[in-house]
């Protein structure tokens, strides 16, 4: 019976991964085009051994210090970037993350033993001189179930989050492993959306006269809802102030903006910005 209850949740699983991918086809263009601008003030700061949590179809690549190399390709800075661990738990979206991270001239290639089913080809072997970009099937929710090919990568000097704290099953824990897997002086850079900050937060950059308080509100009615639609996706959750509250930085430096380019943008404001672990915090597995 255990046997069958695996194989109707793990069929539900694959089902619910597979329209998600339909959905953000659609949603990451609106995402971006509301996110952007405020990637673009963080994202050149990125550097050295990187882990990506949820990257998605990780089309803020672009965003990363690039040059022209001696054959003339346009691609991620080596100098800057060392090394790119995408961990993401929906294998319907490779496809296009593969697509977009050489298209930054990554060399990318797959972790077998977290994604056993994988059928693509690696081009790490044909392109060493360039950044190798590994892509692993997981989520930071559980320290041990973490894949092993992220654990070999560790210490990291910079884990970055774009939109997956949101879906974390347990964000507390994600956000401790993320510290612990950090280097001492290591960042965490993260763009998140966010409950509406409240009415006169000093940390609100761009208030745009958004009524707080209702559509605060707003977002816990619909959180039920959007969740099952969103795949785990909870709009109400105060992301930045749980990154700040979190034991072990040295210092946790963010802003909150509250965008109104759409409806739906008033139901996903926006923290973004940047925590240092501390010195003294040694890393450990």
């Amino acid at each position: 019976m255990s046997g069958l209850y695996q194989h109707i949740s793990s069929t539900y699983e694959s089902i619910c991964d597979w329209l998600f991918k339909l959905l953000w086809i659609v949603e990451s263009e609106r995402n971006n085009a509301k996110v952007d601008v405020y990637r673009k003030m963080i994202w050149p700061e990125i550097s050295g051994n990187v882990l990506e949590i949820g990257p998605g179809f990780a089309e803020s690549l672009r965003f990363l210090n690039h040059v022209t190399l001696n054959d003339g390709t346009f691609a991620v800075d080596p100098n800057t970037i060392h090394s790119y661990t995408a961990l993401e738990p929906n294998p319907f979206l490779y496809s296009r993350l593969h697509a977009n991270a050489e298209s930054n001239g990554f060399c990318v290639q797959y972790d077998r033993k977290s994604y056993p089913e994988c059928t693509e080809v690696d081009t790490l072997a044909t392109r060493k001189n360039m950044v190798p970009f590994t892509i692993v099937r997981g989520t930071l929710d559980n320290f041990d179930k973490i894949p092993q090919a992220v654990l070999d990568g560790a210490p990291y000097d910079t884990i970055l989050t774009s939109f997956s704290l949101c879906t974390a099953k347990d964000p507390e824990a994600t956000i401790n492993n993320i510290i612990r897997l950090l280097k001492p002086g290591g960042a965490h850079v993260f763009i998140e959306h966010v409950r509406q900050p409240p009415p006169g937060d000093p940390l609100v950059i761009e208030d745009n006269n958004v009524n707080a308080e209702l559509w605060g509100k707003i977002q816990d009615w619909l959180n039920p809802v959007w969740k099952i639609i969103g795949h785990g996706c909870c709009i109400d959750r105060r992301t930045g102030e749980t990154i700040a509250n979190a034991q072990g930085w040295e210092s946790v430096e963010y802003k909150n903006v509250r965008p109104v380019i759409d409806l739906q943008s008033r139901v996903m404001p926006l923290s973004f910005g940047k925590a240092i672990k501390a010195q003294d915090e040694n890393y450990n597995q």
